[in-house]
């Protein structure tokens, strides 16, 4: 699974999807909780797979505290964020908070990597969470100036930012030459653990929900939400970068309403309509442009190649 356009669908579908099983996720075990459920359960399965291909899975102390950094952001307060979000403004908004990771990833990564902003891509940029903001008009016209609001808002942003530096640090884990499964068994192992910290600190009841909804919705979320998906997701920065990897926090929200006309009953509205195509073609200038440079640079000789032992 190495087409591009394959990891982008890959990623952009299964995501697209994980909000019904998060629905079944919410009620009896604390959101944080589950969180430590979700991802403890899907490094288990990545180390186990890690260990039949044969991959490297003893890395330098140096090499774990980018992996637990990636963990942290990427996996845990990440998700945290969005869950809390959640509890205080509607996912449509939280959806647009999210979105602007198009915008994030790409200055992001011109201030820590020194890579080029280009034109297209932020055009592209423009175009998605204008389209985002569209699709959700409806939901987002019923959001009253409260407090409740502004400490979601601030949960969704803040989520967000820690999301983008995830992807960058993604990059730096990846130009230590690490497989990209390796990464992800420790990665998400470091994010559960970063998630358990969350829930202690804030005093969340440690329970499990044994009806089959919800363990049927954790399996979901564990094996294709977080193994299948962020794998996906995680060659495909290794493929065109961070900065267009982005793009599929834009289309995300986009594959969520779809599902939602088959599943729920959505009406589509003329700018929910409007809204979708211009998240298609912001998504379709940004991932046409010319990419300025590798993720991968020319092999150093200092660095250790951590290729699986065959």
């Amino acid at each position: 699974m190495n087409n591009p356009a394959v990891l982008f669908g890959t990623a952009t579908l299964i995501w697209g999807s994980t909000w019904i099983a998060i629905t079944f996720q919410l009620g009896v075990v604390a959101p944080e909780v589950s969180v430590v459920y979700r991802f403890a359960l899907a490094s288990a399965i990545v180390f186990v797979w890690c260990g039949l291909q044969r991959h490297t899975l003893r890395f330098p102390l140096r090499v774990h505290a980018w992996l637990a950094a990636q963990g942290a952001t990427l996996y845990g307060l990440n998700y945290v964020g969005v869950y809390l979000a959640e509890r205080y403004v509607a996912s449509g908004l939280v959806a647009v908070a999210f979105s602007t990771m198009v915008f994030m990833v790409p200055i992001g990564s011109r201030l820590v990597f020194g890579t080029a902003l280009q034109p297209r891509v932020v055009l592209g940029a423009l175009l998605g969470v204008a389209g985002i903001a569209s699709l959700f008009l409806p939901e987002l016209s019923t959001v009253t100036a409260r407090g409740a609001t502004a400490i979601g808002v601030a949960f969704a942003l803040g989520s967000t930012v820690i999301a983008s530096i995830g992807n960058l640090i993604a990059v730096r884990v990846q130009r230590e030459r690490i497989p990209v499964m390796s990464a992800i068994a420790w990665g998400m192992g470091y994010g559960a653990a970063t998630a358990a910290i969350c829930a202690w600190l804030s005093g969340s009841a440690w329970s499990f929900d044994t009806r089959l909804p919800y363990v049927a919705s954790l399996a979901y979320l564990a094996v294709l939400g977080s193994v299948v998906a962020f794998g996906a997701y995680l060659h495909l920065i290794a493929k065109v970068g961070a900065e267009r990897a982005s793009f599929t926090a834009v289309l995300i929200p986009v594959v969520a309403m779809l599902l939602s006309t088959l599943f729920e009953d959505y009406h589509w509205t003329a700018s929910g309509a409007i809204g979708a195509a211009l998240a298609f073609v912001g998504n379709y200038i940004a991932l046409t442009a010319r990419r300025p440079r590798p993720v991968m640079p020319a092999r150093d000789p200092q660095v250790q190649s951590y290729a699986p032992n065959r």
